[in-house]
């Protein structure tokens, strides 16, 4: 494993979700923490009014878990976690960008167009923009110009905007400024992909979406919105882009009545 800058924090999440159905309809959940090699659930607490039969699935790449369930009516739901994340602040400035040739199969894919980040659409831009900058310099060279440059605006998008709309209005939330990141790396040959999670800092308060990179070998969590570090972040879950990795997928009408997301670090 690549070193860097070793933090262990405790990240205490509190999440409350409350809908409302007009008729029975298939929910796919997607808001626990994942357990893995650099974060672990220390305090694990789920709470679901009314009780459903759950099925649960492994999340994209195996990272995390997917609930699947019926709901009818209301859905209360509040999930509660202490995490302990031991993963190191890296120099992304360090890193080395992978040959093609080497790159691991279930990697490979991150280099392709998605659902929301089409590549081509930068092809132009970035190296005009970031001329012959190498691997990990790139990313944050690019990860640090969409900081600078964008709004964030929760306004400024829909379900349906691309990484391409969200460039071209210069403004959007935290998965538009990802998926920004994550076409312009695919663009120039560096694999990414969107990490869906839970931040400290990350205002206001919500469930939070970052990229990850393939660099050195390894993949790498980089915030272009600048409100989180790797060393604090909790992944819940990966995927192509948000399509892959949303919270809360409803087959039927589902109405909000509450969400609230509140994310501290405990130590």
């Amino acid at each position: 494993m690549l070193q860097g800058l070793e933090r262990i924090l405790l990240i205490s999440i509190h999440t409350h979700l409350k809908y409302s159905t007009r008729e029975p309809c298939s929910l796919l959940l997607q808001i626990e923490a994942a357990q893995e090699d650099t974060q672990r659930c220390e305090a694990n607490l789920r709470t679901i009014q009314p009780d459903i039969d759950w099925r649960v699935i492994a999340g994209e790449e195996d990272i995390g878990f997917r609930r699947w369930g019926v709901v009818d009516g209301t859905f209360d739901c509040t999930y509660q976690a202490q995490v302990r994340v031991e993963r190191p602040d890296v120099q992304l400035e360090t890193l080395r960008a992978t040959d093609f040739g080497t790159l691991p199969n279930d990697v490979t894919k991150f280099l392709m167009p998605s659902r929301y980040c089409y590549p081509e659409d930068f092809l132009e831009f970035v190296p005009r923009q970031f001329g012959s900058l190498p691997g990990g310099r790139l990313i944050a060279g690019m990860s640090n110009w969409i900081k600078d440059h964008f709004t964030y605006d929760i306004c400024a998008s829909s379900g349906s905007t691309t990484a391409t709309d969200s460039f071209n209005a210069r403004a959007g939330v935290c998965r538009d400024y990802a998926h920004v990141l994550i076409a312009m790396s695919r663009s120039v040959g560096i694999p990414a992909r969107l990490v869906s999670a839970y931040g400290p800092n990350v205002l206001p308060q919500d469930f939070h979406a970052v990229a990850e990179v393939f660099l050195d070998g390894y993949w790498h969590l980089v915030d272009p919105t600048g409100m989180t570090q790797a060393s604090e972040i909790v992944r819940i879950g990966v995927g192509r882009d948000a399509a892959d990795v949303s919270f809360m997928t409803s087959y039927g009408y589902m109405e909000m009545i509450k969400q609230s997301v509140q994310v501290s670090r405990i130590a």
